[in-house]
């Protein structure tokens, strides 16, 4: 039997859909990228074929192809179909869901796919809400995500789930979808004959950094600004290209996992003593809308953590830095965080305040509620003068070099070392005087 035209009305609607999602793949022979995990031979691409896809979760960066693949898994499966978006579905609609697909299976056994788009939006409860259901095979859940799932999915699903990694598709990739739309006369802009000038298809796809969502999107929009030639078909331009751009999106959230990798990338980057990756993950969090004071408190903890006495003007200049931003905002508020950012990663490090204070904690936990030695205590009233509070206490500025040796710690931990200082910039010298203190009064 042969299938039924497209209905006028259907054609019109179709042509009135965005560029990307007309030309959405529908098979596996059409999807772009992710070979690592949807190539001939891998598990997800069999299991799939076979119809015997078990719960999944899809992570990936935006224009991935999460949802792509989700439709054809859609298309290829003998189960029903159900899609949910996180951002509009609540525990009702899961419910309705969940309902149906129990009566479908209890009619003809036929098995339920339920895809709910950006999981990680879903709290706690409607996460909740649909766990018994994919434990006991009610449904059958493919969760799309561009959060790290072990963060924003709980446990108990994830641990019913198998998660797979889609990566950002590279150049390449975007630049096969880019001219398959060009060429594709039904769906794509292969009618309108486009042309172009050398680099500008180059210049659209670097800009979509692996979106084929929004390289599609700005090829729609470059055609629709571009001049014609003397036939009549559009050119797209440099100008054309960077017109619909605008400006490249960059991939952020401020409580998402670039927000983590980003600032994660910074410290490291100050701590490793590279100020040119500093300042660029620093241009990197502001330009992405990034709190600014969220950063000046890093350079904070930075400038104790990671350079303390080797250089301690750095806490100083991170302080002042925290407060001149306060003080200006933005956008000027990045020329004192640059100067910050370059000065800490250039630096003496040493991380002795750290390691200092965590080998005390580790006593004062082991050695709980250690008692003041007499000497050190302040004789202020006369019972504690009668008990002998103060007694035997040396005052140090009477000493040689302003230094008299006595007990300052509790008598249990005497002779503890909790500062070993390092040999790093200002450091150095502080270690000197110490070593020699400790030896001449020794």
């Amino acid at each position: 039997m042969q299938a039924p035209e497209e209905s006028d009305g259907s054609s019109r609607q179709r042509a009135q859909m965005p560029l990307a999602a007309r030309m959405r793949p529908r098979t596996f022979q059409d999807f772009v990228g992710q070979d690592t995990i949807l190539g001939p031979d891998k598990v997800l691409r069999r299991t799939i074929e076979h119809d015997r896809l078990s719960s999944i979760i899809l992570w990936g960066p935006p224009g991935s192809g999460k949802t792509t693949l989700a439709e054809i898994i859609a298309s290829v499966t003998e189960a029903q179909f159900v899609s949910l978006s996180a951002v509009s579905a609540g525990v009702a609609d899961l419910r309705r869901v969940v309902e149906s697909a129990r009566k479908l299976t209890d009619f003809n056994g036929q098995r339920t796919v339920l895809f709910i788009d950006e999981i990680h939006r879903f709290n706690k409860a409607q996460q909740d809400a649909v766990l018994p259901h994919v434990e006991n095979g009610t449904v059958t859940l493919i969760g799309a995500t561009t959060e790290n799932p072990s963060f924003s999915v709980n446990a108990a699903l994830l641990s019913r789930t198998r998660v797979f990694r889609l990566e950002k598709l590279s150049d390449a990739d975007v630049m096969h979808l880019v001219q398959r739309a060009l060429q594709d006369s039904e769906n794509g802009l292969g009618e309108q004959n486009v042309g172009y000038v050398d680099d500008a298809l180059e210049r659209l796809v670097r800009m979509s950094d692996g979106d084929a969502r929004v390289a599609l999107t700005a090829l729609e929009m470059a055609v629709s600004v571009a001049t014609t030639d003397d036939k009549g078909r559009p050119i797209i331009s440099l100008e054309a290209v960077e017109d619909a751009m605008q400006r490249p999106a960059l991939l952020y959230d401020r409580t998402g996992d670039m927000h983590f990798d980003l600032i994660s990338a910074f410290i490291k980057s100050v701590r490793g003593s590279d100020p040119d990756a500093a300042v660029y993950w620093l241009a990197r969090m502001l330009e992405a809308g990034e709190d600014p004071l969220f950063v000046t408190r890093r350079l904070i903890i930075l400038a104790a953590e990671d350079i303390g006495l080797a250089d301690p003007n750095a806490l100083m200049l991170a302080t002042a830095c925290h407060t001149a931003v306060q003080s200006i905002g933005m956008p000027e508020g990045y020329l004192p965080m640059t100067e910050c950012a370059l000065y800490l990663a250039s630096a003496a490090k040493s991380n002795t305040a750290i390691v200092s204070y965590g080998a005390a904690r580790a006593d004062v936990e082991g050695h709980l509620n250690e008692p003041v030695p007499f000497h050190l205590r302040n004789a202020v009233t006369a019972l504690g003068r009668a008990q002998g509070f103060g007694q035997g206490y040396q005052y140090a500025h009477d000493g040689q070099d302003h230094y008299v040796e006595q007990l300052y710690l509790p008598d249990n931990l005497r002779g503890r070392r909790y500062y070993v200082p390092s040999d790093q910039g200002i450091e150095k010298r502080i270690k000197e005087r110490l070593e020699t203190l400790r030896e001449r009064h020794s």
